[in-house]
């Protein structure tokens, strides 16, 4: 399966997903965006909702806002406890393999060796 490049450009992963200067270079190259500056947990959340963006992050507090805050977004890629040096290629796999529920603004959750995609609501 090839990727859509649309989605790629929807992608912005927090400085701390690849955890090293190079390793939003790296993503950014392959077409994915990188974010360094951190306004704060709800704020990014929403920014990257009104600009269509999936949020890729290693912090829990996200779902927390989506689940019980009700918070809006564009999708999420949580890799909470995912070892840096794996993030890259795993990104990779998760962009190819679930790339359609991350164009329906689903969550997708990688912990434990183990992806478990949350979709939204149907209206």
């Amino acid at each position: 399966m090839t990727t859509n490049p649309e989605l790629l450009k929807r992608i912005t992963a927090r400085p701390d997903v690849f955890g090293g200067a190079h390793c939003p270079r790296h993503a950014r190259v392959r077409g994915a965006d990188t974010e360094f500056a951190d306004p704060g947990d709800r704020a990014l959340l929403e920014l990257a909702e009104a600009e269509d963006r999936v949020l890729t992050t290693i912090d829990a507090d996200f779902a927390e806002l989506i689940y019980l805050h009700d918070v809006s977004h564009a999708g999420l890629i949580r890799l909470p406890d995912v070892p840096a040096e794996q993030r890259i290629q795993l990104m990779a796999e998760i962009i190819t393999r679930h790339q359609q529920a991350l164009e329906t603004h689903s969550i997708v959750t990688i912990r434990g060796g183990r992806i478990r995609i949350s979709r939204p609501p149907v209206m």
